[in-house]
């Protein structure tokens, strides 16, 4: 049973709109991005999001309807398995709204548009046009016929879909020309190629016939040459009319009152990809190397068009789409790089806003686990602490991603480097400053005092306060009145600020050690040995409230006080695990609870997390647990007990300001984690902050909201954000990352680039090995391949070094691009190694005759897929100094392998077309040659992208039409055909094509719900994390899953079975099998208590029970 789950959501962007959807009068930008939309505002500060929904398809056209009883637009969805619907927003409710649904309009005899599907509405808006397949273009009435627009007040209407079948087959362009007079009909111009592969023009007159049926005359034809390269047809609005054509090498107008067309030349040739108005006369269009233009017609003086001018404005992201918003402010959507938002300038441009994008992933590397890698490490904490690094985009938007799941921190310098920081405080050095400018650093035996000025410059100061510095704070904090009390391990006292004097001193009778000390506004609370508790009051000096012997048996483990309370402390206790909320004015319990029965309780915090909330109770357990309680704060009683485990060692808390009263905890353990509250519940997030002993919140001058950091190291002043959002860094490579290795004894990665020129209006690509240092992304050595010669895969590896060690190794394979003789080498395997100074030198190389597609080691051999045969090379020294690659197996694939993955003497092969098949590697003995044997094979035909073996025996496979597939092998079988056939045990559409799937190995707890088996990533930007469900969590997440897919409905309501179902050319399921989708299961969070009862019924567990596996699998990812 295999599980999924996004890390980083779809960013690429292949479709957008504007129009008035969330309100009347305010514009509204449409991105769409795989399956997801977003809708954004434009503001003075750019683009704001203000919505962003999932719904059960990757959208494939976005088209504006304006029913005439709505006072805002509705939005045309399609999507990729030919489900079309509508959508309004529902201000009252603040969602979004399924206006009319239509049925697949799937036509399983046609063959799907090659050139993408376009979906057109005529201007005078009788007519809606979708154009998914060949030779068929299906018309959707929007007017009951006999009736046109403007006639009808109430106009609501959207007929059924008509597909009407045409002899031009392939379309490159399509578009209504501007009617001339209200009485014209609809006329629909379609740019395509005829059989003879000659470039046509015809327009084509939409109207009704007998009854509902729709006709689709033809009308002009365009009799001249069109250019080969023509592309976009641009309808002219009023007073020309007409079209403009775009091709490679010209600009052509096209009068269709004439039907006359008026040809000029461009100054350089190029390929143009997307186009958009800005008003009647003026256009962008962007090229296919990111250059964008404006386009201006000039007319004459009755309106006709007499020339253009067209102009180079700008450099940008190569786009998908264009949008032109407002004032001079184009929205360019993209695939291959970051989408941005430019605002025209006098013949120029500038970027002000970038979304960033990582699609399409070509490959990654996972650079570490984070977290998970610690030794002795068994809970399933995050896998959001990997942190991986992906070669995303293409040509001159290419570049390296590292994407990292979690809570973001921000060094903003280094105080010094400081060891054996025990904790640290930050006070106010004057009662007259709201900013915290002191930071009060202690030690094992001594305290330390750095003050910061305005501007962040940092001194430390010999005397602070009156404060005892010789000795270790254990408590400090600022009070009323200009002064400050410290708690050390001799005594409490309060100094006054200004004069440094002690206002009052509290010591120890019989010179007991404090242990623990806990200080709000209005008391202190310290610990003597663990046995005595003392609580003194602040007020008019330091008054002994209370003091308890507990005696050896009932030790105290850890103290706290309330932040604002005078009346209440905690302390836990070493036996039985209790905890006591006792009052300050006795020290009795109020209330009693015992937290575990495996661990005793190390630390306490009371906080406020949520707003209008009772304050929630965070105890950290010595084994790494953290308890959390809601305090009822009129009966101090504790409820709504919750236990997670964040490591194998205690926590140490500290909140830290959230702003309007609500703090966030800071949990420091050797998983530093944040806790905050989102929609009303706790979710713990990893912090990238690896070693930090302690913090404290430091809202100075000069660094405002920030924190100090205590590592085992040095003392840090960093940003923390908020909450838990995907970090990505990027570096610009303006060439195409297409493979990407790390090697982390050089701390460096080997990327294969291909980059793209233009020389002479020719495209010339140069391609070239890359060594990148990991940290400064600098250029360390680049081994540049032959002319016509691209990277087809890159490896590192440990191969003998001719003494007998090992060495590390790069290996590249590659393939030539021109037509040569068959017989000549159609690609090389070379062998690098970086040099002690990180240079590049080839050690040997191997001329093959296919290109070498992938590679792979396998006990200490390389692997080589070429184009239709998987070779084993041995590398051998025969001599000292010149190793050779030796052939010592081969095995002919059914096609083309596509990809290779290796676990220990088994090889499994993605083919082209015949999904899996699994050799195991033998050595020869006794002379004999080694052999590589077919132990399974997938028998249905597959496209596959991407393997691995996620388990023993199981491969995680994904194909070209965006389906996963778990595959099995049973060696056990009864019969020899049994034992060589890999079965489907899981299988499911993902909706996106997969390019890479890496094989993780992390330690799980043994009740883990999922066990993480892989990272995926895909063509349109998003990242996943494959796992496999433990047996006895099966049933309940599938039935937890079909009970959600009944209960929450999508835009457009279409079914999450349908949506989810396996589907090829070839077969069709009616539902997922035996995979569940993590982003379905964790909308169970969000949904009302209502919701949340009934899809927990029939699983045998409470809501409570459900909230707590599905907060677990959250942090997953």
């Amino acid at each position: 049973m295999a599980y999924i789950a996004p890390i980083h959501r779809p960013s690429s962007v292949r479709h957008a709109i504007k129009l008035n959807f969330l309100a009347p009068d305010e514009d509204c930008l449409v991105v769409a991005k795989a399956n997801r939309l977003e809708f954004y505002t434009h503001g003075p500060d750019g683009l704001a999001l203000q919505q962003s929904k999932a719904i059960y398809g990757k959208v494939t056209m976005l088209q504006k309807l304006r029913p005439a009883v709505s006072p805002t637009d509705h939005l045309f969805i399609g999507t990729d398995r030919f489900m079309y619907f509508t959508l309004s927003w529902n201000a009252e409710k603040k969602q979004l709204q399924t206006e009319k649904t239509f049925e697949s309009v799937t036509d399983n005899a046609a063959r799907e548009a090659q050139t993408g599907e376009r979906c057109h509405i005529d201007p005078s808006g009788r007519f809606m046009t979708l154009e998914v397949y060949e030779g068929i273009i299906t018309v959707i009435p929007l007017v009951p016929r006999g009736k046109k627009r403007k006639q009808e007040p109430d106009f609501a209407h959207l007929g059924e879909p008509q597909p009407i079948r045409v002899p031009e087959m392939f379309v490159r362009s399509s578009a209504f020309l501007r009617p001339r007079s209200q009485d014209d009909k609809p006329s629909l111009a379609l740019l395509y190629e005829d059989t003879h592969s000659q470039l046509r023009l015809k327009l084509r007159e939409l109207s009704f016939s007998g009854g509902d049926s729709i006709d689709l005359d033809e009308g002009d034809h365009y009799r001249g040459e069109l250019e080969v390269g023509a592309t976009h047809l641009i309808p002219i609005e009023e007073p020309t009319y007409g079209l403009v054509i775009l091709g490679e090498t010209s600009i052509g107008y096209y009068d269709d009152n004439t039907g006359d067309l008026t040809v000029e030349p461009l100054e350089d040739a190029t390929i143009f990809v997307a186009w958009e108005r800005v008003d009647a006369q003026r256009f962008a269009f962007a090229d296919d190397y990111g250059r964008l233009y404006l386009f201006m017609l000039v007319l004459d003086d009755d309106g006709r068009v007499q020339s253009w001018k067209l102009h180079v404005i700008g450099q940008t992201s190569r786009a998908s789409v264009l949008v032109y918003l407002d004032a001079g402010y184009i929205f360019v959507g993209s695939h291959q790089g970051d989408s941005q938002v430019i605002r025209i300038t006098e013949r120029s441009m500038e970027v002000v806003q970038t979304f960033s994008n990582i699609a399409p992933i070509l490959d990654f590397t996972i650079m570490d686990m984070g977290n998970r890698s610690g030794e002795g490490q068994t809970n399933e904490y995050s896998s959001g602490q990997a942190r991986i690094v992906t070669g995303s985009g293409a040509y001159q938007d290419g570049s390296l991603r590292s994407v990292r799941s979690g809570v973001g921190l921000e060094d903003l310098g280094v105080l010094g480097e400081m060891e054996h920081i025990s904790n640290i405080f930050s006070l106010r050095s004057a009662s007259s400053t709201d900013f915290e400018d002191t930071l009060l650093v202690t030690f094992v035996n001594e305290s330390r005092v750095f003050r910061f000025d305005p501007q962040g410059e940092v001194e430390e100061v010999e005397e602070f306060a009156g404060l005892s510095l010789s000795e270790t704070t254990l408590a400090a904090s600022n009070l009323s009145q200009g002064r400050v009390v410290q708690a050390t391990s001799t005594r409490v006292q309060i100094t006054d600020l200004d004069g440094g004097m002690v206002v009052a001193e509290w010591t120890p009778s019989g010179g007991q050690t404090i242990t623990a000390a806990s200080a709000n506004d209005s008391c202190v609370v310290v610990s003597l040995g663990g046995v005595t508790i003392v609580a003194l009051s602040i007020d008019g000096g330091l008054n002994l409230l209370k003091e308890k012997t507990f005696g050896v048996d009932s030790q105290v483990a850890c103290i706290a006080l309330a932040p604002s309370s005078d009346s209440f402390c905690f302390l836990g206790f070493w036996q039985n695990s209790r905890l006591d909320v006792c009052s300050l004015s006795t020290l009795e319990a109020i209330t009693s609870v015992q937290i575990s029965e495996d661990s005793v309780p190390r630390s306490i915090l009371l906080t406020q997390i949520f707003p209008d909330q009772p304050p929630t109770l965070f105890v950290a357990m010595a084994d790494g647990n953290v308890v959390t309680y809601f305090m009822d704060p009129s009966t101090q009683q504790l409820l709504g007990k919750k236990s997670i485990v964040l490591g194998t060692q205690q926590a140490n808390f500290r909140a830290l300001p959230r702003g309007g009263g609500i703090y966030n905890v800071f949990a420091t353990c050797e998983h530093p984690s944040l806790i905050y509250g989102s929609e009303g519940r706790l979710v713990y997030s990893a912090v990238t902050a690896e070693n930090a002993t302690t913090v404290c919140s430091f809202d100075s001058e000069a660094y405002p909201g920030s924190v100090a950091i205590a590592t085992s190291e040095d003392l840090r002043i960093a940003l923390v954000d908020p909450e838990r959002t995907t970090h990505v860094q990027t570096l610009k490579v303006d060439e195409t990352v297409r493979r990407i290795t790390y090697s982390p004894s050089l701390k460096a990665f080997g990327l294969g680039t291909i980059k793209r020129i233009l020389k002479a209006g020719e495209e010339i690509l140069i391609s070239a090995f890359k060594l990148v240092d990991e940290i400064m992304f600098k250029e360390l050595d680049t081994y540049q391949l032959n002319e016509a010669e691209l990277i087809e895969c890159v490896m590192r590896c440990e191969l003998n070094d001719g003494s007998g060690d090992l060495a590390e190794r790069f290996v590249v394979g590659t393939a030539y691009l021109d037509d040569q003789a068959a017989v000549a080498e159609r690609g090389r395997i070379l062998v690098l190694e970086a040099t002690e100074d990180r240079m590049l030198k080839l050690v040997c190389e191997l001329g093959v005759k296919g290109g070498c597609r992938c590679l792979a080691i396998c006990e200490g051999k390389i692997v080589a897929a070429l184009i239709k045969t998987v070779i084993i090379y041995d590398f051998e020294y025969k001599t000292a100094s010149k190793p050779e690659l030796i052939k010592a197996a081969s095995y002919r694939c059914s096609t083309a392998p596509i990809d290779v993955t290796v676990n220990g003497p088994v090889i499994s092969i993605a083919d082209l077309m015949k999904s899996v098949v699994v050799l195991q590697y033998k050595r020869g003995d006794a002379g004999l040659s080694d052999t590589m044997v077919e132990i399974a094979r997938h028998y249905q035909t597959s496209w596959a992208t991407a393997v691995a073996e996620v388990d023993e025996d199981t491969y995680l496979e994904s194909d070209a039409e965006g389906n996963l597939l778990v595959l099995y092998r049973d060696p056990n079988g009864a019969t020899a055909d049994d034992k060589k056939r890999l079965n489907v045990s899981s299988e499911m559409l993902l909706g996106e094509m997969v390019n890479r799937i890496r094989r993780i190995d992390v330690a799980t707890a043994p009740d883990a719900v999922i066990v993480p088996r892989a990272f995926m990533a895909t063509v349109e930007g998003s990242i996943y994390l494959f796992g496999l469900i433990a047996p006895s969590y099966q049933n309940l997440l599938m039935t937890l899953q079909s009970n959600l897919a009944d209960l929450v409905r999508s835009p457009g309501d279409i079914p999450f079975s349908k949506f989810r179902a396996y589907k090829t050319q070839v077969r069709e399921a009616d539902e997922p099998s035996r995979f569940v989708d993590g982003d379905l299961i964790e909308r169970f969070l969000d949904e009302s208590d209502e919701v949340q009862r009934k899809a927990v019924e029939g699983l045998g567990v409470d809501v409570e029970s459900v909230r707590g596996i599905v907060e677990g699998l959250r942090r997953l990812h």
